[in-house]
């Protein structure tokens, strides 16, 4: 089996990769064009740990490169390249989230309708769509509000994920993940901050009063959940949450943390950010049907796992922060 991740040098890409490439049918092909958005070098040493058996490192810009040949004889296509981040969004770099998320995403898809013999086309999606959402958990028919620019560009390219699949017969599967965390976390993400804080004897801040709901999803089940679509095949155009299972305050995920790190964190509190939601939390009733997937790692167990590999990482990693964190 021949695969394309996009952003296969990134967070959630990388483990994909790392997953798909323990069987030794499949080839994968990684597409990743090493943005700043974060230390380059920590997506350079992420792909070398990936090794070159079966594995391929196309080192292109997907706004520009040719994607027709590329994906004319590949069995599947695992979209997980985009510009991340809710609070830049807003202002003078919309047009990065536009090209990245919408236009790169129609770019795929125009190329996937002429494969022959593409089986499935997975986009990451979300749960940033939903916005303010209407009630919880969350169901897939409800209607997106999204509440930042960030979530209106991962809702367009959604909704032509699954235009594709009505008038082209692309097979396309949007998973809309709910916070994803675990090794391998950028390092503007929220857990990467509060442990690299909490391992320095750093004072961490909280945008909002941390009362804030979340459903943290480990990415070891997102990477699961992403390979279940080539067994399932679910029908073409099909969008499934994504969620951790289990809805906690980001005070009680400070509270885990403090009990796995054995001593107290340093914690101050600022004003809350333009599009950050009060809550999320979706329902996995479709994911059980269609993909068979259930979430299994609670928030404790992924933590302990997101400390374990921040704690081997080397030092100059450790303490690279994103050039856009907030």
């Amino acid at each position: 089996m021949k695969v394309v991740v996009t952003g296969a040098a990134g967070f959630i890409g990388g483990n994909l990769t790392r997953e798909l490439l323990k069987d030794k049918t499949v080839e994968v092909i990684g597409i990743d064009s090493f943005t700043d958005y974060y230390n380059p070098e920590i997506k350079r040493q992420n792909v070398l740990s990936l090794g070159d058996r079966g594995f391929t490192l196309v080192e292109d810009d997907l706004s520009s490169m040719d994607l027709t040949d590329l994906l004319q004889d590949v069995d599947a296509v695992f979209h997980q390249a985009g510009q991340p981040g809710v609070r830049k969004s807003w202002g003078s770099e919309f047009e990065t989230y536009t090209r990245n998320n919408i236009a790169v995403t129609q770019r795929l898809l125009e190329a996937a309708k002429s494969s022959t013999t593409m089986k499935s086309f997975v986009y990451a999606s979300s749960s940033s769509v939903y916005g303010d959402a209407e009630g919880f958990p969350t169901h897939e028919s409800d209607l997106p509000r999204p509440m930042s620019p960030y979530g209106v560009s991962k809702l367009a390219a959604e909704h032509l994920v699954t235009l594709y699949a009505k008038n082209f017969g692309v097979p396309t599967t949007s998973l809309r993940y709910f916070t994803v965390y675990g090794p391998g976390q950028r390092p503007d993400m929220a857990f990467n901050k509060f442990i690299r804080a909490g391992l320095r004897d750093r004072k961490l801040t909280i945008y909002g009063d941390g009362r804030q709901i979340r459903e943290f999803t480990h990415v070891a089940d997102i990477v699961r959940a992403n390979i279940a679509v080539l067994r399932a095949s679910p029908a073409p155009g099909s969008v499934i949450n994504l969620s951790g299972g289990s809805s906690v305050t980001v005070n009680e995920t400070l509270e885990v943390l403090a009990s796995i790190l054995q001593k107290p964190l340093s914690v101050e509190y600022a004003a809350k950010v333009a599009g950050d939601v009060f809550r999320t939390g979706g329902s996995t009733n479709r994911a059980k049907e269609l993909l068979d997937w259930t979430p299994t790692i609670d928030i404790r167990e992924g933590l302990e796992s997101q400390v374990s590999w921040m704690e081997s990482l080397p030092e100059a990693l450790f303490d690279t922060h994103s050039n856009h964190a907030g």
